[in-house]
């Protein structure tokens, strides 16, 4: 795929869930990010205060009586056999997949009301024709042109008319090249890509980050491996873009079509296996600018640059240094024609969901139906949602109305309060452990101190000015945001990075770390039920939002956020023997993960997920670490027959209570470094005594570990 635009925070960043591409259709595309003007922050509070959840509150817990739904329970499961069952069996037994998920769980709940609101948002604007150029006319317009379904389809294809010569016109390796310089803003492909972000040795700076890619599928496995389930996917896609080159009238569209998928089966030869795509020790490679050129000779990178709008480049980071030349040589090497027919298929796919319905059913049939098995797309208004209010869209604009409305105050208050419950119980642990020396125990609580909490909603929004909207223009609107993010994008070399950014919208159900500003980000949308809930119990929280808050700190110290200081530059601040002590550890989680086999012949990659699996077991240590300080040496009383400890072990499991489809669980196994939710419960569970001693767990119980087998690392 191509580098998303705009990915300072999002390419740094380590999110609680993967942050992959909605249910309804998934082609790869081209990301970007934006936002809005600012707001008065009185405005916010005081529109909270009516919010029906602050209401609630004085009503007793949304779920259950104590913020557990104990009906989705499982009693006929010990919980040492399979504690993600005992705690959702009769849910997971119960619950029908909508016909347009891939999956659903706790997160999708908040989602779907997330949408709802979003939607009233937007309507409400559309209600009042709205000024020209105001916020309120971009979001109401961009929606209702993605709802004009009967003007799309008379376009057709014709939006693409212009972009479809432009790329027919490609003759020369010179021609090319300046192509794949555009492809970004063209919404095109290329095997190389870029984006600027943080200088991972000066994070005050930007960089131009230099990457290959350009896969259409999801992983290099796809294109490698000779499974069942891979084989077929490779013939379902070369149909499918056969059919997507139909649409453009090109000719020849079978041959066509093999010749992209051998083109791409090349790239994926040369692409790192998706282990050591993540490892910031092998992906950090600055050079200058000359000492680039001088390397990778075989490309004019002038001309590459400079059809990307990039002059004066000083220097940049070469993410994959060995898959560089062979990919060069490909592009020396294949005829020019089949990269102009790569480039081709993908303009038209990737922007299938602004064009007609039968060319977006298309692009759903394979990338939703073929590759996850959902059988039907979302709701047109549910996409329209979306569309407008993702982050690389009107996303913070929209934000800002859905916290005045929806985000109360008060729950910023005592988040913070959390945060700083759980920072002192980081604070403690590392004081505590015995496999880490003095001199980077001190590094540790640096680094700790220094960790900046954002919580609901940025403190600066950001201006959307610059983008013009139009209600009978899709394919304009589309192009325009593109556009404009990534003239931002590119104009941020040689300025300073601004750490008041955020990387997801405030309505997101979601939270993320971000190494280089050493933050960790709670948008409003996850501040609800199941994770958090001012009505709950004290242990309820705490294995909920107390367990995500860990979870990103976490982090910061897991195999690989433990790279970075604490002003987020990346250094080696360990001595060796403490970084081996920290290895033998993290090698050992992953070989537990390695045994998981969620679909028959299909395991969780161990590597892949360890940063994960190291944020999931380290973040649910450090909740139950600060739970138990909370309450200052005294029992927790027994609620409903659960004691507080089981309280807190059942938040967890019920935080990931969630079912997929097999197609789509075999792909994020290739795809997403979070573990699936049976085994973030299950996986991790298992090497808490305490929750051995909560619920009973005895030796030949399926998920018995020995003592000296459990891993706590924080």
């Amino acid at each position: 795929m191509s580098a998303p635009i705009k990915s300072l925070i999002l390419l740094s960043s380590l999110a609680l869930i993967s942050c992959g591409a909605p249910d309804e259709a998934a082609p790869p595309q081209v990301a970007s990010q934006e936002a809005s003007p600012a707001s008065s922050q009185e405005a916010v509070a005081a529109s909270a205060a009516d919010d029906t959840s602050a209401a609630a509150t004085s009503a007793g817990p949304e779920l259950g009586s104590f913020g557990v739904d104990l009906s989705h329970q499982d009693d006929s499961v010990r919980p040492g056999e399979d504690f993600f069952r005992f705690a959702n069996g009769k849910w997971l037994d119960s619950f029908e997949l909508p016909s347009d998920r891939s999956n659903y769980g706790s997160f999708n709940v908040l989602g779907d009301r997330s949408d709802e609101r979003v939607r009233t948002i937007i309507n409400d604007f559309a209600a009042t024709e709205p000024t020209p150029g105001t916020l309120e006319q971009k979001i109401s317009d961009y929606f209702l042109s993605y709802m004009d379904v009967e003007t799309l389809n008379e376009l057709g294809i014709s939006p693409l008319l212009p972009g479809l010569a432009a790329l027919r016109e490609i003759d020369t390796r010179e021609e090319l090249i300046a192509g794949f310089g555009r492809a970004l803003v063209d919404n095109t492909a290329t095997p190389f890509g870029f984006y600027v972000g943080a200088d991972r040795s000066d994070p005050d700076r930007h960089q131009l980050v230099l990457s290959v890619g350009g896969l259409g599928l999801p992983d290099r496995d796809y294109y490698l491996l000779d499974t069942e389930q891979f084989v077929n996917v490779r013939e379902e896609y070369v149909a499918h873009i056969a059919r997507v080159l139909d649409f453009a009238n090109i000719e020849d569209s079978a041959t066509k079509a093999a010749a992209i998928l051998a083109l791409e089966t090349q790239i994926a030869e040369h692409t790192w296996p998706r282990a050591q795509r993540r490892n910031r020790d092998l992906t950090y490679n600055p050079m200058s600018y000359e000492e680039f050129r001088a390397e990778y000779s075989g490309l004019d990178w002038d001309a590459y640059f400079n059809a990307a709008g990039i002059s004066a480049l000083e220097d940049l980071n070469v993410s994959y240094p060995s898959a560089m030349s062979p990919i060069i040589d490909l592009v020396n090497n294949v005829p020019v024609a089949d990269w102009q027919s790569y480039m081709t298929y993908r303009f038209i796919v990737d922007s299938a969901n602004v064009l007609s319905e039968e060319i977006d059913r298309e692009a759903f049939h394979f990338y939703s139906t073929v590759l996850s098995g959902v059988p039907e797309q979302r709701e047109r208004w549910e996409r329209g949602v979306m569309r407008v209010g993702a982050l690389n869209s009107l996303g913070e604009a929209v934000g800002q109305e859905y916290v005045a409305r929806h985000f109360p105050e008060s729950a910023k208050d005592q988040m913070q309060d959390l945060v700083e419950n759980l920072r002192a119980a980081l604070a403690q642990s590392i004081d505590e452990i015995d496999w880490m020396g003095e001199e980077t125990k001190q590094e540790a609580q640096l680094k700790l101190q220094s960790f900046r909490p954002k919580i609901a909603y940025p403190d600066e929004w950001r201006d959307l000015g610059g983008i013009e909207i139009s209600r009978g223009d899709l394919f304009g609107n589309a192009q325009n945001v593109r556009e404009f993010n990534y003239e931002d994008e590119i104009g941020r070399l040689g300025q300073p990075t601004n750490r008041e950014e955020w990387g997801m919208t405030p309505q997101t159900v979601n939270a993320y770390y971000n190494s280089s500003f050493n933050e960790i980000v709670f948008p409003a949308g996850i501040l609800q039920p199941p994770f958090f809930d001012p009505a709950a119990d004290a242990a309820v929280n705490y294995g909920g939002i107390g367990a995500v808050i860990g979870h990103e700190m976490g982090h910061g110290f897991d195999d690989q956020g433990s790279k970075s200081d604490f002003a987020g530059i990346q250094r080696n601040w360990w001595s060796d023997q403490d970084r081996a002590n920290f290895e033998v550890q993290t090698t050992a989680l992953a070989e537990q993960y390695n045994q998981f086999e969620p679909v028959e012949g299909y395991f969780i990659d161990g590597n892949f997920t360890l940063g994960e699996n190291i944020g999931d077991v380290g973040g649910l240590s450090l909740a139950y670490r600060a739970y138990r300080m909370s309450l200052n040496g005294q029992e927790a009383p027994v609620i409903d027959g659960y004691t507080g400890d089981q309280r807190f072990f059942l938040a967890w499991a019920q935080v990931w209570q969630r079912k997929y489809r097999e197609d789509a669980l075999i792909q994020r196994l290739t795809t997403d470094p979070h573990s699936p939710s049976e085994f973030r419960v299950n996986g991790v569970v298992r090497n808490f005594d305490e929750w051995y001693e909560a619920f009973d767990v005895q030796p030949g119980d399926a998920l018995y570990l020995p003592p000296e087998e459990r891993i706590r690392i924080w």
